[in-house]
């Protein structure tokens, strides 16, 4: 009998996860620096479909980035909205000296 050899030509194709996040990595809330990756200028969390991140990563993420918001390590939102430079709305009521 002759043994059948499989043939590993296979096509080397993209993987559609990052390579650079293995599945058992940990996201870490007190490392604000990484988790801007994954935070839009506007504040938002990017989606699984743009971070490139699995379903169970992606889930990870938003809870960490979410713990990282309640603690004040990252923004909420975008810079005007979080520094308060917006101008304040004039009082009607003349100052009284």
């Amino acid at each position: 009998m002759k043994t059948e050899e499989k043939s590993t030509n296979k096509k080397s194709s993209k993987s559609k996860y990052r390579q650079e996040f293995s599945g058992d990595h940990l996201f870490d809330y007190k490392d604000p620096a990484s988790l801007m990756r994954f935070v839009s200028d506007g504040g938002k969390i990017t989606p699984a479909r743009i971070s490139k991140l699995s379903l169970a990563q992606q889930k990870q993420v938003a809870a960490v980035v979410k713990k990282a918001r309640n603690l004040c390590l990252i923004p909420n939102g975008m810079e005007n909205y979080d520094n308060m430079t917006r101008s304040e709305a004039i009082s009607p009521v003349p100052f009284e000296a």
